[in-house]
């Protein structure tokens, strides 16, 4: 049994959690904003389905790039300096959108963009299991992860109205600046527990109560990551589930305007009611293996019967692209993107489950590289399936079944998840 301390003695850990969900909200926001501008640049700037898709497979090619290099690098730098280089990087970026117009620079705007963005996931996750024990790590990656739907969510809101009012342009200017806010925040506050001078030893030690996974356990080289089942576990859930989230992101609004006839003025409800189900996925996805947990199952049994759940909820999402009510097409999407955060929050917590701190961000940058790779196919794909089918009902079949593919491969490689699982 936990000899846990049964009271935290403080709340520092769920402030760091609060700056993770914001910088989240704000990695979110600065990746959607071409999805919502999407049907004013074809109509401004002449793209087609081919260019759209080409310009979304150079995001997700950096992203994978990114992922890759940064991983290593903020496992060795640490998340505060890690952080703050990265949303530099990727707010610089989206700011930079305003200045292109041709495909082709777009598409080298998205590559930075991806470049920094890359980051995000792999330093959130590394201060969660710096700073939650695992009895709270789901939870924690949870509600930071819910930062993604409220990004989704404030993007169709406040692009439409500065668009509207001021021009594609000014929708990418004042989005971009926000990077900068949180920066200023994020190096005011964070430091690592241990030296966190309002962190209480009481807090403290609650923290690091059952962190078992991390005694006496070296940082693993990168090279041999790639050697540990759990990573290759963790790269083939990533690799076939990502892309269903890119989908929502870059696709939904398209698939909207396509088949109920929305547009930049209308889509903006649907769109909020998704992501809204998808933040009560996020966050429900980790209290539910939390929970599970606390009662007594194990750390195993938890996690995979929570991500069980997830994957069986997206199955409905076969039959999106086949109702004509929108309302019945909000719905199943929605169930769809909330079981996709709640798969998310606990695959990113398997990690830290089954590595020590020291690695967590590796093994987050090299699973989120093979989700980009997947995302890379998926833009190519629905781009010329668009072009020549004309319909998403091919997009959301395969869309429907890569959970479960998933979950399946997950078991087989891990049978169990604790610290020895690779």
């Amino acid at each position: 049994m936990d000899a846990a301390p049964q009271r935290a003695g403080g709340n520092v850990r769920w402030v760091i959690c609060a700056l993770l969900f914001f910088a989240t909200t704000i990695n979110y926001i600065d990746r959607q904003v071409i999805g919502i501008l999407k049907p004013t640049l074809q109509g401004e700037l002449g793209w087609t389905e081919v260019d759209y898709g080409m310009i979304v497979f150079w995001f997700q090619a950096a992203y994978a790039i990114g992922l890759l290099l940064c991983g290593p690098v903020i496992d060795r730098i640490g998340s505060k300096l890690g952080y703050a280089a990265a949303i530099t990087v990727w707010s610089f970026a989206a700011l930079a959108h305003a200045l292109v117009r041709s495909p082709g620079g777009f598409a080298t705007m998205r590559f930075a963009l991806g470049l920094g963005e890359a980051a995000n996931f792999p330093a959130a996750i590394k201060s969660v299991a710096e700073w939650f024990p695992k009895k709270e790590r789901a939870l924690a990656a949870g509600i930071l992860n819910a930062g993604a739907n409220v990004g989704a969510i404030a993007t169709p809101i406040i692009v439409p109205l500065i668009a509207l009012n001021y021009g594609w342009q000014a929708a990418f200017i004042g989005t971009g600046l926000l990077g900068f806010i949180w920066l200023a925040a994020w190096l005011a506050f964070y430091r690592a527990p241990e030296r966190h001078p309002r962190l209480s030893p009481q807090e403290l030690a609650y923290i690091t109560s059952d962190q078992d996974n991390d005694a006496g356990v070296a940082r693993i080289p990168w090279r041999d990551l790639f050697r540990k089942r759990a990573t290759w576990s963790f790269v083939a859930a990533k690799f076939l589930t990502d892309p269903v989230w890119y989908l929502f992101l870059f696709w939904l609004p398209d698939f909207f305007a396509k088949r109920h006839g929305l547009d930049l003025k209308t889509f903006g409800p649907p769109l909020i009611a998704v992501y809204l189900l998808a933040d009560v996925g996020s966050i429900g996805g980790g209290w539910l293996s939390s929970a599970l947990i606390k009662r007594g199952f194990s750390v195993n049994a938890g996690r995979k019967l929570a991500l069980l759940v997830c994957a069986v909820c997206v199955l409905p999402i076969i039959f999106a692209s086949s109702v004509s009510s929108l309302v019945a097409a909000v719905a199943i999407i929605g169930l769809a993107a909330a079981a996709h955060q709640g798969w998310s929050s606990n695959l990113y917590t398997m990690v830290s489950d089954t590595f020590p701190k020291s690695s967590v961000a590796s093994v987050m940058g090299i699973g989120g590289a093979a989700g980009a790779i997947g995302g890379m196919i998926m833009a190519r794909y629905v781009g010329h399936v668009l072009e020549t089918v004309g319909s998403y009902a091919p997009v959301f079949i395969w869309a429907g079944t890569a959970y479960l593919i998933a979950l399946a491969i997950v078991h087989l490689l891990v049978p169990r998840l604790d610290a020895k699982a690779g």
